[in-house]
């Protein structure tokens, strides 16, 4: 059978359109997606031994209007080294440099003596102009290298979300944060040796050339920077005033779980990690911490019972002051009775006996399944390293004493992450959420993925969920430093926790040790977002009414300004 010469023309025209897509696509890929790359690569000079200049993807907040400001990127300068068999005079190169260069003496001299090393770094991180005035001076044996490292233009902001990228070993990879959890998405190309094409040909030396598997992409984050920067600057205010341990805050949708600003403090500064001497100052407290939280548990405690049917805002029962419990005693904060009180004042005045009272009419086991359903011991799944798990076993303890306690968030601890998850559940409808930290990946073939939120988990009914915050608003309006920071036209639904601190060593509680914390979410019927702060054994305050009601509600009035919520009362 004899093919037409039209049909052969086609299948030739065919194959020349395909090899030509091939073309055109890879030179796409070479100029376009990896250009800045191979320049890079030309620009570097072969006979540098080891290669100081890495390579990584950009770790980026996102500002409110959609710009994206760098939170860690990459920074270029020049490293300075010399040839000591080469260096001609070390005494009359040192004065010549000096003039260019600041240099410690001691250091110079003890490098150019080593006469057997073809290689010693005298300077790193020097700026272009520098460079050019010591490449100007023409020293043999003196020579300038292009490097780069990773630089955190914002310093100490978010640090403890971000991380840093450190040697483990001998390979630079991230420690800590986003740059830990995302190494795999930030890392790209890592060789060691860059070697010049045109000097390894003529000079036919003969090298081994190793392509390494680059990384995949950049990565923005919901963390506004703004916003971060407020709450920051609220911890330091916190600290300055009461002194405590340790202080944290997270601000979080809780729709949807996105993380505006996430705060530990004290903090460090990422690019000068090096000098802390306690790396525990670099563990991320809200997600690696466990802390008994104390009465921001009630509002949970009332909410399920609710849900359960066994009460509701109205139900009352006589208050005592102290309950007695399998031979042990509980009391309120102050050990007063208030005689015949409902629910809505368990919360309007954080009573324990309330909340006591509540989780015994729900029983042991409708308790536990309640609050296992929320997961308070489960990692919430942040896109963050080392989340722990919260301490639970006592939701499993047969004592009404233990069941009692935890009512009201005590014996039992959680990171405040999961803590903020369970919360968040009361003001979004009732319904887990997935906090996370990054907005969207970028990848360098020009593809994205943005990270979305799956409808959660159904922990209370919505209708619980709209209770609760009613009577979460009658506590901000009426009770909360006796209704004084009530805002006239936003609904807030907020509650203070103080809690005992646990002795060291066990036994007990410390008598003069409490860590204090508030949460609250607005608009209340619609949240858009969730504060939560803690302080640890802040000095010179009791309860935590005093220490972080103001933050909070300066953190509330800069976010409904900045983000010009509208009024909803």
């Amino acid at each position: 059978m004899k093919v037409s010469l039209p049909s052969r023309l086609s299948v030739l025209f065919f194959v020349f359109s395909f090899l030509s897509l091939l073309l055109a696509g890879r030179l796409y890929f070479l100029q376009i997606v990896h250009g800045e790359e191979f320049s890079e690569r030309a620009d570097r000079q072969y006979i540098r031994p080891v290669s100081t200049s890495f390579n990584r993807g950009s770790i980026f907040f996102e500002n409110r209007d959609g710009t994206h400001p760098g939170a860690a990127t990459l920074k270029s300068g020049f490293t300075v080294a010399i040839n000591p068999n080469l260096l001609p005079d070390p005494q009359k190169v040192y004065e010549r440099l000096s003039s260019t260069l600041t240099l410690d003496s001691e250091n110079f001299f003890a490098r150019a003596g080593k006469k057997d090393d073809p290689y010693e770094e005298i300077a790193r991180r020097v700026d272009e102009a520098t460079a050019e005035r010591i490449n100007a001076l023409g020293i043999t044996g003196l020579s300038t290298f292009h490097e780069k490292w990773r630089f955190y233009p914002r310093a100490t902001l978010a640090a403890h979300a971000i991380g840093f990228v450190a040697y483990k070993g001998d390979t630079l990879s991230g420690q800590y944060g986003l740059e830990r959890y995302y190494d795999d998405v930030l890392r790209r190309d890592g060789g060691d040796i860059y070697i010049n094409f045109f000097a390894e040909i003529f000079s036919g030396i003969k090298k081994n050339i190793v392509e390494k598997k680059p990384g995949e992409g950049d990565i923005v984050t919901t963390i506004e920077p703004s916003v971060q920067t407020f709450l920051e600057d609220k911890l330091r205010e916190i600290d300055t005033q009461w002194s405590p341990e340790e202080i944290g805050g997270i601000i979080i949708n809780p729709q949807n779980g996105e993380i505006y600003a996430m705060a530990g403090y004290p903090t460090f500064d990422p690019n000068n990690f090096q000098g802390e001497k306690d790396i525990s100052l670099f563990r991320n407290p809200l997600i690696e911490n466990v802390y008994e939280m104390g009465s921001i548990i009630k509002p949970l405690t009332i909410a399920v019972a609710i849900d359960a049917g066994v009460i509701t805002a109205t139900t009352t029962y006589e208050d005592r002051g102290f309950l007695v419990l399998n031979n042990a005693k509980i009391s309120n904060y102050d050990g007063k009775a208030r005689g015949v009180v409902d629910m809505q004042e368990v919360l309007n005045q954080s009573l324990n006996t309330g909340a006591a009272f509540a989780a015994l009419r729900m029983g042991k086991e409708t308790f536990t399944k309640y609050m296992k359903n929320f997961h308070l011991g489960d990692e919430t799944g942040i896109d963050l390293p080392n989340e722990s798990y919260g301490l639970t076993k006592n939701f499993n303890n047969p004592r009404d004493v233990e069941l009692a306690t935890a009512a009201y968030g005590q014996g039992v601890a959680f990171t405040p992450i999961a803590t903020v998850r369970a919360l968040s559940a009361l003001g979004n409808g009732g319904t887990l959420i997935d906090p996370h930290i990054v907005k969207k990946i970028e990848y360098r073939t020009g593809l994205s993925k943005t990270i979305t939120s799956l409808p959660g988990e159904r922990v209370i009914k919505k209708s619980t969920s709209d209770e609760i915050t009613r009577m979460l608003v009658n506590v901000v309006d009426k009770a909360l430093l006796g209704g004084v920071v009530k805002l006239p036209h936003y609904s807030i639904a907020a509650k203070t926790g103080t809690a005992q601190i646990a002795k060291s060593g066990g036994g007990g509680y410390d008598e003069t040790r409490f860590l204090h914390s508030f949460f609250g979410y607005f608009p209340a019927y619609k949240p858009q977002f969730l504060v939560f702060l803690f302080a640890i054994n802040p000095l010179g305050a009791r309860y935590a009414s005093e220490t972080l009601t103001r933050p909070f509600m300066d953190t509330t009035k800069f976010l409904i300004n900045y983000y010009e919520i509208p009024p909803d009362r």
